[in-house]
């Protein structure tokens, strides 16, 4: 099991409970909103916004955490994260805000202590990028974007 040490910003609603998983299986721990004096923060559709969580994390090295929505957010409301997976370095110790975004039709109210994202705790292989003459031939070559198939 990897350990991610956490704190609460100053001002940070104690009340708010830290990331959870909710179930034995689960990949992801759900992260909440706290927002600061508690007061909700709408997005009516198309709009984006940097929900803080009053939380700041610190990673083992070899590790990152990916920021990723919830299923039941973005099927029943259209709330999704533009930039999914978001990536939470090893090295970053500032504060740890979700990028939240309204696909949906109707305008979305995210309330104080409402579980807004996943964390998932993933290990990271960094590799060398060198230059070369000439890649290797495979059978897919250069086709992408449904070249393998319907899509």
């Amino acid at each position: 099991m990897v350990a991610i040490r956490v704190i609460r910003e100053d001002g940070a609603d104690p009340a708010v409970a830290l990331p959870s998983y909710e179930t034995s299986g689960a990949a992801g721990a759900d992260v909440r909103a706290n927002l600061p004096g508690g007061a909700p923060i709408t997005l009516d559709p198309g709009q984006r916004a940097l929900v803080p969580t009053g939380l700041r994390i610190e990673i083992p090295q070899g590790y990152e955490v990916q920021v990723r929505p919830r299923s039941g957010l973005a099927l029943k409301h259209g709330i999704t994260l533009p930039n999914t997976p978001g990536t939470i370095d090893s090295d970053y110790r500032g504060p740890l805000g979700v990028i939240v975004m309204n696909a949906g039709q109707e305008r979305f109210e995210i309330a104080h202590g409402d579980r807004i994202a996943q964390l998932v705790v993933a290990p990271v292989v960094q590799a060398t990028f060198e230059l070369a003459q000439a890649l290797g031939e495979t059978d897919r070559g250069a086709g992408g974007f449904g070249s393998t198939g319907r899509g």
